[in-house]
This record gives C-alpha cells, structure tokens and sequence, in this order.
C-alpha cells in the first residue's frame, strides 16, 4: 500500500511515517500543499493523510484537485480543530474521512486499511491461493496450515500479488506500490525479494516469472 502523509509539521510527519512504514506501508512525505499536489500528479497513491492546516496552497484545496484528478484515492483529513462544522466541511470537499489531532496512531493505520479495502470492495478479507492464506489486516501468512514468517517488503510483495487476482503485476509497478520515493528506479530490490519470497513458501512454487513482463501467483 502507498500512501502520502502530508504535513508541515516535520517531526510529527516523521513520526507518523516510522510507524505506518512498521505496518509494512510505503511512505512519501510532503510538506505543503504544493509539494502534495505535484507528488499525487505523479504516484497513484491508494490513501493520502492530508493536514488541512497547510502552508502555501490550504489543505482545503489539495484535497479537492486530489479528489477530481485521482478519485480512486482515499483521503483522510487531519486538523487540530474537531468541530462539526470542520468535520462537515472537510468531508464535502471529497474527502472520505476524518481525523482530529491529537488521535491515537493505531486509529490512524485502522482509518487507512479500512480506505484501501474500501477502494477495492471486491476483494476478500483473506487473500487465499490453494493452500496459501494471508490476512493482511493481521499481516500474517500461512501455507497448508502452518505459519510463514516474512519480512514487511516480503509480505507487501505477495499481498499485491495476491490481490492481482491472478494478473500479471510488472516489477516497475511492485516498486511504486510496495517501496517509496527514496528508491533507486534501477536497483533489483523486486528480484531479490522475489526471490526471498519463493524460498520462504517453499515447494511447489507459488510465485512466477512471466519473462520480459513481471511476476503473478502460478
């Protein structure tokens, strides 16, 4: 899952970022309006927390844009105010959720799953391939009953794999879902994960190579 967290204030916007990257989420950071704008023009982000205090264009107006150019996005507004008429305001400009500072942070990560299995109603609670199972609300994994232990790249991996549904998903696009703006475009970090991955499953295979395309569940 890729999401932007978009707020001026930077220690809390780290803070945030550490926390939803240890969910096994893949984090970009913007600090004003502006840069939020440019960064959503580029990156198909499933959910954006958006501060709507922003300095230069108002958060106000970033979830609007955001809403009529990438209406497939989740948005959930963040401000220090937790009046109604906030409340009412922010929802009407698109966004499909709110939150009020202070909040607790696993309110936050359960705002955002809920948004992103919002975005695709058609998919499962349980991702299952034969007798392999995830559960990414519990970001666990199994084959024929017995537990998988995988790293948070490893599981963000196979879930996208998974929720393909059987498509084939290209190594530029496991790169924009799975890591953030800070990775290298030409390093084989998706190889070598792969790689990992079908090790850990084990035999048969689960995960393939279509050659010169990408990779999907065999």
């Amino acid at each position: 899952m890729r999401v932007l967290v978009v707020e001026d204030e930077r220690r809390l916007a780290d803070a945030i970022a550490r926390g939803l990257r240890r969910e096994g989420m893949a984090v970009d950071l913007a600090g004003d309006g502006d840069e939020a704008l440019h960064k959503a023009r580029i990156v198909r982000y499933d959910v954006l927390v958006l501060d709507r205090d922003l300095p230069g264009i108002h958060g106000d107006e970033v979830c609007r844009q955001v809403r009529a150019a990438r209406p497939e996005a989740g948005i959930i507004m963040v401000t220090a105010a937790g009046e109604l008429d906030d409340l009412v305001s922010g929802l009407s400009l698109g966004a499909d959720d709110y939150l009020a500072k202070p909040f607790r942070f696993a309110e936050l990560v359960a705002r955002i799953r809920a948004l992103s299995r919002r975005a695709v109603p058609s998919r499962p609670p349980l991702l299952v391939h034969g007798d392999l199972e995830l559960d990414p609300a519990r970001r666990s994994v199994t084959r024929a009953g017995e537990p998988v232990e995988l790293a948070r790249k490893e599981l963000a991996v196979l879930e996208t794999l998974m929720s393909a549904d059987g498509a084939t998903v290209s190594a530029e696009e496991l790169l924009e879902r799975v890591w953030d703006e800070h990775t290298d475009p030409f390093t084989n970090v998706v190889r070598m994960t792969i790689m990992t991955l079908r090790r850990k499953l084990g035999d048969p295979p689960v995960v393939e190579t279509v050659i010169g395309v990408g990779y999907r569940m065999a």
